[in-house]
């Protein structure tokens, strides 16, 4: 059994096999977001806070935050929205760059025990970010590609994330802190892509143990009703064992697929969480619960 322990000043997370599918809000990035990208460039990050507050409120147990801004000063921008974004919400955070120094400043204003996302196998990257690693106490994202860049063959992106791990061991960093992203890419580019994934977290978690991510919205990139792709997609990923997601909470359909899996997989005892979720109260309170009984009793006479 594998559990990987993030953490904030005011909360725990547990990301673990036999764990509640943990979920990470997505919405904290500007790639793809012109008018967020433009704000945070600007110094205004009332919109950062805003996604942060309603993706919790959503369910998102973690939040990924990202300044991938072109031309802007990333290291800044990144300590600046980890800071905001942990003194409005109690939840771990992903801090997620590219850039070793943007990870390193945001590492060095977080409260608590963050995600590191991400490190690749690429010689270079491994030795810049693993040490970060190491220095900070944080747990790491690790992505399946390295050099030669992404495999369609599932089996040689599994041997990139062995590497990692064991890499990651030569810097004392345990194999429970390494989370692999075994590199969902786009099904309708690639049609086996759902199976591709699904094959990987299996060999990750039978055979070296580790817990699983992925940015699940890049599955349905492309296609029409994406909820609904991504909705499924996850349903069949936590099946197979994957045990965390990037992913936008804020989509009703995709927060009721990975509560369900949760449910069939027996990491809701006694169907807890989701009857708190999901049941409907009394809208006229008692009331209205005694006329619905009157109702039923004449109805059966």
């Amino acid at each position: 059994m594998t559990d990987t322990v993030i953490s904030s000043a005011k909360r725990e997370v547990v990301i673990g096999f036999e764990r509640p599918f943990v979920v990470i809000g997505e919405r904290i990035n500007p790639t793809g977001r012109k008018i967020l990208a433009a704000e945070m460039s600007s110094g205004d990050f009332s919109r950062v806070g805003s996604d942060a507050l309603a993706q919790v409120q959503a369910g998102a147990h973690m939040l990924d935050v990202n300044a991938g801004i072109p031309l802007a000063d990333e290291p800044a921008l990144l300590a600046r929205a980890v800071e905001l974004v942990q003194s409005l919400t109690p939840v771990p955070l992903s801090i997620d760059s590219s850039i070793v120094d943007a990870l390193e400043a945001g590492l060095a204003v977080y409260q608590g025990k963050a995600l590191v996302n991400s490190v690749t196998g690429e010689e270079e990257r491994l030795e810049a970010v693993l040490p970060l690693i190491k220095k900070y106490g944080a747990a790491v994202v690790a992505i399946s590609n390295d050099e030669t860049g992404i495999s369609e063959d599932p089996d040689e992106r599994f041997e990139v994330a062995k590497k990692i791990v064991q890499r990651a061991a030569d810097y004392g960093i345990p194999h429970n802190d390494v989370v692999v992203d075994p590199l969902v890419m786009p099904i309708g580019a690639i049609n086996q892509a759902g199976r591709q994934v699904i094959h990987i977290v299996k060999r990750l978690r039978e055979e070296l143990g580790v817990n699983t991510t992925c940015g699940a919205s890049n599955i349905s990139f492309g296609l029409p009703n994406r909820n609904g792709i991504n909705a499924a997609f996850l349903t069949m990923a936590i099946g197979a064992g994957m045990t965390s997601a990037i992913t936008n909470p804020l989509h009703d359909g995709v927060m009721q697929a990975c509560m369900a899996a949760d449910v069939m997989m027996g990491h809701d005892p006694d169907c807890r969480r989701w009857i708190t979720r999901y049941r409907e109260p009394s809208a006229m309170g008692g009331e209205g619960e005694r006329r619905r009984r009157s109702s039923r009793r004449g109805r059966r006479v």
